[in-house]
Formats: structure tokens, C-alpha cells, sequence
């Protein structure tokens, strides 16, 4: 029997930001494996610590499960065993299994097990859900908490001693309970369990959650800004809060303030960015749509604003 620990240090993804790539689409709407091939091999040599394919910010519920392997597979090829590759798995659980076997089929390193499909469940089918999806499957998994899929310390205590479970993304934000759940698994299943926080511009709240026991941060800004995210993950790995602060407050805090003035610019304002910074990954597909006008202006400006912070550090 393999153990979550020994799975973990399989997956072995390192300190530094999670690369999740938006999934490009040319001009007939089709996904476009060259570009993106491309914006793999960009985030993967600017510093990715790993690649998180097709999940959230990749457009997950928008692929076919044809388009999903196709994907997997060619950020498989791209990384070229560089950094794991997770692939994310969703729906029921019949759908969620049969996104993982695809996903190992095509070569995958793990999985990030997105919330059920609408259902608002109890934490008992919950658990039997992710529990069900891991003995599917080799590949190591950690679960994403958010929307309708929220847990108890107990249930996320049970989901660790879990074989294949590894750990837990945190989308939901509710710091109290994070520190009771990182509280009862550190005393209940001591290990290796891993943490990430998993919030939109999750830099803006990683202060915070690396204080509570969570040190590993998806980072969607990665995919247009790699400097800035390698700047700001550097600043906090060596606890320089001089450079963090100016990150946030003069880059983050507005793009932040940006994202939340439209429905699903969470995705649709970061593909917008990796389009400004020069690769065509197309538009999102429905039911997102394209930011406004006015506000890719505005995004624009706050990337240049970034990097001008960088330069005013040096």
C-alpha cells in the first residue's frame, strides 16, 4: 500500500508559484495545442514550481473530455518531466473518474478534484465521493474546497487518511477554519498532508495563510506577470515584507479591485493579460465572456505599473 505521504513526495512539487495556463482557442473556437504548447513552455521556463492543467483558470468546465487528454498530453509533453503536471478532475463521480483515468492515461503526475457538479452534498458524500475517486486511480490527488464542497476538520481529517488523498486547496477564504483543519490533521494524521491556498490572486491573501500553515499558493497572475508572481513569492520565502507590501499595494490590491468588478473575470481577465503581454490564447468560451473595454485598458495599466515596481526595486 502506498502511503499519502510517499504520494506527496512522488508528486514533489517544490516551493515556488503554481502555473495554472488559461487553454487557448483559435479563431473558429477550437483549441489551439500549438499556443497552447507555447504558454506552457513560457511559464514552465520563466520558474512554474508546477503546472496545473486544464483547471479552473484553464476553462476545465468548457472541454470536452477529447480537448481535456489533448491538453494534459501536450503539457505533459512541454514540461518534459521538468515540474509535475496535475490535471484537474470534476462533475459527478463517474465523470471525475473517467477525467482522471484520462488524465493518467495521458501522463499526468496528479489531480486536483474540483467540486461535485451542482449537488449540495452532506459531509458523508462528500467524503465517499473523493474517496471514490482516489482508489480509481494511481495518480496522487488533492481536493479543492470551495463553493459546494466545504468541509469540516473532521471530514478533511478523514480525507487524509485517505489513500491517494494528499492534500487540500482552499478556495473558500474562512481562515478560522483553515487553522482548526490544519490544527486537527497535524494532530490526528501527522505527515506530509499539503496545503494550498487556492483563492482568485490568491498573493493577495497568502501573508495570512502562510501564517496559518499553508505555504503553497496557485498564482493566476503568473500567467501574464511571471516576474511580478517570481518577485512577490521570493519577497515572501525570504520574509522581505518592504518588497511584498509594494507588490500589493501598488499591483496586486488593484488588479484585485479590477477582477471583482465583473462576473468570471477571474479567468477572463487573465486570459486578457496573457493576450496583452503578446500570445493570442483567443477568448473564453461561453457561458464567461470578454472583459470590457475600458477595463483591459485598465489592466494594462496595472501590469505596467507592476513591472515598473520591479525596476524601482533594483
Amino acid at each position: 500500500m502506498t502511503s499519502s505521504a510517499d504520494l506527496a513526495h512522488r508528486l514533489g512539487i517544490p516551493s515556488g508559484p503554481l502555473f495554472f495556463p488559461v487553454t487557448p482557442y483559435g479563431p473558429d473556437g477550437s483549441v489551439d495545442l500549438g499556443v497552447y504548447r507555447a504558454h506552457v513552455r513560457r511559464g514552465v521556463d520563466a520558474g512554474a514550481a508546477a503546472v496545473f492543467a486544464c483547471c479552473g483558470t484553464g476553462e476545465f468546465h468548457a472541454l470536452t473530455p477529447e480537448e481535456f487528454q489533448d491538453c494534459v498530453r501536450a503539457a505533459v509533453a512541454e514540461t518534459a518531466g521538468r515540474v509535475p503536471v496535475v490535471a484537474g478532475a470534476g462533475y459527478g463521480t463517474a465523470l471525475a473518474v473517467r477525467y482522471a483515468r484520462l488524465a493518467a492515461a495521458a501522463g499526468a503526475d496528479g489531480l486536483l478534484a474540483l467540486p461535485p457538479y451542482l449537488v449540495v452534498a452532506g459531509q458523508a458524500g462528500l467524503l465517499r465521493h473523493y474517496r471514490e475517486v482516489a482508489a480509481a486511480t494511481p495518480l496522487p490527488l488533492i481536493v479543492y474546497q470551495r463553493d459546494n464542497a466545504v468541509f469540516t476538520p473532521e471530514t478533511v481529517v478523514e480525507l487524509a487518511r485517505t489513500e491517494g488523498i494528499i492534500g487540500l486547496k482552499d478556495g473558500l477564504g474562512d481562515l478560522d477554519l483553515m487553522q482548526r483543519t490544519v490544527s486537527a490533521v497535524r494532530t490526528e494524521v501527522p505527515g506530509d498532508f499539503l496545503y494550498f491556498n487556492g483563492l482568485p490572486t490568491a498573493e493577495q491573501t497568502q501573508l495570512a495563510y502562510r501564517a496559518v500553515g499553508v505555504p503553497l499558493y496557485s498564482s493566476a497572475v503568473f500567467c501574464f506577470a511571471p516576474e511580478v508572481a517570481l518577485a512577490f513569492h521570493r519577497a515572501l520565502v525570504e520574509g522581505d515584507r518592504a518588497t511584498a507590501d509594494r507588490l500589493l499595494d501598488g499591483f496586486y490590491r488593484p488588479f484585485v479591485e479590477l477582477r471583482a468588478r465583473g462576473r468570471g473575470y477571474a479567468v477572463s481577465l487573465v486570459k486578457a493579460g496573457v493576450r496583452l503581454r503578446g500570445l493570442d490564447v483567443g477568448e473564453v468560451r461561453p457561458p464567461l465572456h470578454e472583459p470590457d473595454e475600458d477595463h483591459v485598458k485598465q489592466l494594462a495599466q496595472i501590469i505596467e505599473r507592476g513591472y515598473a515596481l520591479l525596476e524601482e526595486a533594483q
